[in-house]
């Protein structure tokens, strides 16, 4: 039974070890030493100047569910500790051979106690100057049919790695070392957050991330969010922590998805690190065997929250690069009639650039410290690219690229003012429905009118489509809205219709945005400029391609290499 129960929780040496370190933290630990040997399943060594166990309390550190962290249900649903089950240890000693050594402050010297195969020793005095130290042998030497399903050493130690590195990351203040094989692969001092992102996520990443905060009556969100111009291919780089543990949570990784949506090609993935506070009676973390998943008691609220949070990072002007946001004037998009028809091209050209004023001494300016964040146009590069300069060097822009951002970000604001239009249907459309998806209509009827639709009860398992957006009105109503309702029943809320009309305004503004070959005046260059520098998220095109590159006089000077 003990096996058994140890393979839901120890079930590969990366399990085992993330198991240990939790505990080293939750002992107050500012120092962690892991000592791998053949991937961990040789031997497994973790040592920490954490508070230590009593002597009395080791033969219980070896019981099943036996927890100092517990005591009370009340205890439970509020836990706090990266621990709290007590079956760590006892685990792991069901399937090796563990030795743990603790001395608490003011003892005289340490205490030591064994485990093997889930036979316990007698508690005996040991040599240790603080801390603990927890020994594993030959992990699953009594379970061969498990160990046999373990894969290769460098396998195994590059899970160890993923759950230390994992850890180390939630704490950047705590001092980290790993070695493997009597190699130290990694040493951590106590730094910022940024210091140890950059030396587990990446320099690049570390460099180029802007910081995340958000602050709510029952939760706050702090951390460092790529910036959409940094992608990667897959997931490796997201780590979001609730309560200082590493989860993988799909509520806020949807919210997170959606944050990029306007700014990120759909084939990338955003890089981030992230962390989560708020009263553990909000939050299970009891849901899974390994507690990396979490149940939120309000996940609508949840994902609302990290949304916007992250979204408010985003919308930077000049994608926040070292540049404070720039408040937008509210005013309606240039060229644009009210019902969101794209003009003319001409009279939509005029309109953009009409506030542009010739002033023969911006034809040729003299950049100075206090110069815009894009400074000033020098010229148009085959119809498609301007060339500005600016304190830092050489600017280039892509005009069609900047221009749609531009129009875009008016459009969405247009709409995001007033509800979704509604379109009533002349022949009200039927459609068969699960139980649940009749439950979730009922009851966010108002929710499903502010997106536009029109939906009601025909009987248990139908519902009967009266409206639907009309801007939307084209599309399958029957997918959209069994989309809609499994959001709204997933999430506690529904982007859907969001992002299906940001799908249709990218494509106006990309209709309507200035096309290349067209010559630019160097005001209309410059008035260009100005209204990226008013835009949120101009660093970007609606389809996560950047806007404009800044080539800095260092770079250019290495072109010619000069100074050599």
């Amino acid at each position: 039974m003990n096996q058994i129960a140890a393979g839901e929780v120890v079930d590969r040496p990366a399990a085992a070890l993330k198991e240990l370190m939790e505990n080293s933290l939750d002992a107050g630990a500012q120092s962690v030493a892991v000592e791998l040997v053949e991937g961990g399943v040789r031997r497994m060594r973790v040592v920490d100047d954490g508070a230590g166990i009593e002597r009395d309390d080791l033969p219980l550190a070896l019981a099943r569910f036996a927890t100092s962290k517990i005591a009370t249900l009340e205890d439970l649903e509020r836990a706090g500790t990266l621990g709290f089950r007590g079956e760590a240890l006892a685990s792991i000693g069901a399937v090796a051979r563990l030795a743990l050594a603790s001395r608490r402050a003011g003892e005289r010297h340490a205490w030591r106690i064994a485990c093997e195969a889930g036979q316990v020793s007698a508690v005996e005095p040991a040599a240790l100057a603080s801390g603990t130290t927890v020994d594993v042998e030959d992990l699953y030497f009594n379970t061969p049919a498990r160990r046999k399903f373990l894969k290769s050493e460098s396998t195994e130690y590059a899970r160890c790695d993923e759950a230390f590195t994992r850890i180390a990351l939630s704490r950047p203040g705590v001092a980290f070392s790993l070695s493997h094989n009597g190699r130290r692969t990694m040493h951590l001092a106590p730094e910022s957050l940024r210091a140890r992102a950059a030396r587990l996520v990446g320099e690049d990443f570390a460099k180029d991330a802007v910081e995340a905060s958000g602050e709510s009556s029952r939760a706050r969100l702090t951390g460092l969010v790529a910036p959409p111009g940094f992608t990667r291919a897959n997931r490796d780089a997201q780590f979001l922590f609730v309560n200082g543990r590493f989860v993988r949570d799909k509520v806020v990784a949807h919210a997170l998805r959606e944050a990029y949506a306007d700014v990120m090609h759909h084939d990338r993935h955003p890089a981030y690190v992230l962390f989560l506070e708020m009263d553990p009676a909000l939050v299970d973390v009891n849901v899974h065997p390994a507690k990396s998943e979490v149940r939120f008691r309000d996940s609508s609220a949840i994902h609302q929250f990290a949304f916007h949070a992250v979204s408010r990072a985003l919308s930077g002007t000049i994608e926040n690069r070292g540049q404070p946001p720039v408040s937008r004037p509210a005013e309606p998009v240039p060229g644009f009639q009210q019902a969101l028809e794209a003009a003319q091209p001409a009279q939509r050209y005029e309109a953009f650039f009409s506030s542009a004023i010739v002033d023969e001494r911006r034809e040729a300016p003299a950049v100075a410290a206090e110069a815009p964040t894009l400074g000033f146009a020098l010229a148009q590069l085959h119809g498609v690219y301007v060339l500005a300069q600016n304190a830092a060097g050489l600017v280039l822009v892509d005009m069609h690229a900047a221009h749609e951002r531009i129009v875009y970000e008016g459009l969405k604001d247009a709409l995001d003012s007033s509800t979704l239009p509604s379109q009533p249907l002349l022949v009200p459309i039927p459609m068969t429905a699960a139980a649940e998806e009749v439950e979730q209509a009922v009851q966010g009827g108002e929710a499903l009118q502010q997106l536009g639709f029109d939906v009601a009860a025909s009987g248990p398992r139908s519902l009967v489509i009266r409206a639907v957006p009309a801007m939307l009105a084209d599309l399958d109503a029957q997918g959209l809205l069994r989309s809609v309702l499994g959001e709204m029943r997933e999430f506690g809320a529904s982007r859907v219709l969001i992002e299906r009309r940001n799908e249709l305004v990218s494509t106006m503004a990309c209709h309507a945005a200035v096309r290349a070959n067209r010559s630019l005046t160097i005001p209309e260059m410059n008035a260009l400029l100005r209204r990226m520098e008013q835009t949120e998220r101009a660093g970007s095109c609606n389809h996560g391609r950047p806007t404009w590159v800044q080539f800095g006089m260092a770079d250019l000077d290495r072109l010619f290499m000069r100074g050599r």
